[in-house]
């Protein structure tokens, strides 16, 4: 197959590969990126480990063709960060034990910064909700709501996480 020059705004930094025209958004990002916080978690678009943004909407890159992303702005887990500090969901997860073997943290992380930043103060049903397309074979989720709330408290005083 013949490959095509593809150019993606990734976190801010625009990067320009040769790619197959149907590599999915998810394989460009590990592969030729080396972008790898998004992960391969179902290879059918129902658990949400391999979410990122794109314009700033959460989108499974497992179900995402990588050419019809340019022109676009794509930010994974390894974007959030904040001036090469953790955000505050970031720091949040770690303090809480909001991840077990951090498989499905990546894709949970990207879905609270996106609802955080369309709702800084969500009511516990709006975390939940927002939430419910992101799946985690380990814990209970209670300990993400926990640090979501950690987070959202963390931002309003202006301080890190617990």
């Amino acid at each position: 197959m013949k490959k095509i020059l593809l150019t993606l705004d990734v976190n801010g930094r625009v990067y320009e590969f040769a790619s197959e025209p149907n590599q999915l958004l998810l394989d460009a990002l590990r592969q030729n990126l080396n972008l790898t916080g998004s992960k391969r978690g179902c290879d059918d678009s129902s658990c949400g480990a391999c979410t990122v943004l794109v314009d700033g909407t959460p989108m499974l890159a497992c179900a995402l063709l990588a050419a019809s992303c340019e022109d676009l702005k794509i930010t994974t887990v390894e974007g959030i960060a904040e001036h090469g500090s953790l955000a505050a969901i970031q720091k949040a997860y770690g303090d809480w034990g909001g991840a077990q073997c951090g498989f499905c943290t990546p894709g949970f992380m990207i879905t609270v910064h996106s609802l955080l930043e369309r709702n800084p103060d969500p009511t516990e049903e709006e975390i939940r909700t927002a939430l419910s397309g992101n799946l985690c074979r380990c814990t209970g989720y209670s300990q993400m709501y926990q640090a979501v709330k950690a987070a959202i408290l963390a931002e309003k005083k202006g301080l890190a996480a617990k």
